[in-house]
């Protein structure tokens, strides 16, 4: 809308409501397309279903784990529904946590 070159009481306010309107648009469309592009980049990461499969070290089978992103880090899902944080592996993560929880542990301990 163009404001008119006279000035006036009626004229001013029209101005003010046009410059409002352009700005709410922009601001509209700008938040839109940051969203999808949002959305999208996440459905890109749903979409590529990650998973691990961890196998013992002492002949206790394997067992499969999808993978996600945490918080801080990646995360792998025990056979139980518990989502963990991986140390560095989710693989070995899972290995450790799912499989051999007590020798890992006292390889641990013999380790200090």
């Amino acid at each position: 809308m163009k404001c008119p070159a006279s000035p006036g009481p009626g004229n001013a306010a029209r101005c003010k409501s046009a410059a409002g309107t352009c700005f709410t648009l922009l601001f509209a469309a700008v938040l839109l397309w940051h969203s999808a592009s949002a959305w999208a980049e996440d459905s890109r990461e749903r979409r590529r279903d990650e998973s691990v499969v961890a196998c013992s070290d002492y002949g206790r089978g394997c067992v499969r784990g999808p993978v996600r992103r945490g918080r801080v880090e990646r995360e792998v899902r025990m056979p139980g529904g518990t989502w963990i944080g991986c140390k560095g592996n989710c693989r070995r993560t899972l290995r450790e946590e799912a499989l051999d929880f007590f020798e890992t542990l006292n390889d641990r301990v013999w380790d200090d």
